[in-house]
């Protein structure tokens, strides 16, 4: 409490380790984002417009879900990074010649989507706030 008996805000508490269930909930999250990306992969050359835009919109409900489920910007980032490191593991070809992504538009739409969807769900989820009413410095 400060002296005047109101919480400190977010931005006045120190940075610290975070809890264990608060690590357990970005680890969860990095796990369903590399699910998403992988189910998106395979449904987004399935059926073509369709796919690709279910493939985007599920990635962009697991980003704001996370964003908004932790109350923290790290919510959206943990999910967008399991599904950019699934993305990109699928995209390399194996040594046989096998690969999952075709040279085709839509598997590039769906590459630069969703990165460009995480980024937007990254920068418009909401971080942290003091839960007390709205006031102005000063006043």
């Amino acid at each position: 409490m400060t002296p005047t008996g109101q919480r400190p805000s977010g931005l006045a508490q120190p940075l610290g380790m975070p809890s264990f269930g608060r690590m357990a909930a970005y680890l969860g999250l990095l796990l369903l984002g590399a699910l998403v990306g992988v189910a998106g992969a395979l449904v987004q050359s399935g059926w073509f417009p369709g796919g690709l835009l279910l493939a985007l919109a599920g990635a962009a409900g697991l980003f704001v879900g996370g964003a908004r489920a932790t109350a923290a910007r790290a919510g959206a980032l943990a999910p967008a990074a399991g599904w950019m490191i699934a993305v990109v593991l699928l995209t390399s070809s194996r040594p046989e010649g096998d690969f999952l992504f075709s040279a085709g538009a839509g598997s590039y739409l769906f590459l630069l989507g969703g990165m460009i969807v995480a980024v937007i769900c990254a920068t418009l989820a909401g971080g942290r706030s003091s839960g007390g009413p709205a006031t102005r410095l000063g006043k």
